[in-house]
């Protein structure tokens, strides 16, 4: 489960956390968004592609240098991926990704609200559970069984 729950956290992360801003980001872009959008699906692709390369030699040196060349105002790097790479992509599919845009936001509204709604049914179920525990105790009317110890063993020795 808690692999799982990686995974799920992962993707909601990235997707909600970096991808959609900087699509949002690539609708209005000057100077540093140009930046942050190609940042952002750098880190998107690495996170999926990353347990396939990483076993390639010098692979992580290869993104450093990466990043650096694209973070670089000598460079461009980021203006020159974002101009032939993001931009054209983006732009020509805008209104399909706004749809999976507002789609996925209903999706997990609806999700959070259902998870929220069973969390609620397990608390009170269990509230009310602990309120007839606490009059009679599980075991019955006869109470808790820790009540039928008997005194003479908790003497100490005069």
């Amino acid at each position: 489960m808690g692999a799982v729950s990686w995974v799920i956290s992962r993707l909601v992360v990235l997707v909600f956390g970096m991808l959609q801003p900087a699509y949002a980001s690539c609708k209005a872009v000057k100077g540093w968004m140009m930046y942050w959008s190609v940042s952002a699906f750098f880190l998107t692709a690495e996170t999926f592609t990353g347990i396939f390369i990483s076993w390639f030699p010098f692979c992580y040196e290869i993104k450093m240098a990466f990043v650096v060349w694209f973070l670089s105002p000598y460079t461009k790097g980021a203006s020159l991926l974002y101009r032939t790479f993001l931009h054209p992509a983006s732009s020509y599919q805008v209104k399909e990704i706004d749809s999976y845009i507002v789609q996925a936001k209903d999706w997990s509204y609806e999700t959070v609200l259902s998870f929220g709604k069973r969390g609620l049914n397990v608390a009170a179920t269990a509230a009310v559970q602990a309120a007839r525990w606490g009059t009679c105790g599980p075991l019955g009317p006869q109470g808790w069984p820790f009540d039928r110890i008997h005194t003479s063993q908790n003497k100490s020795p005069s």
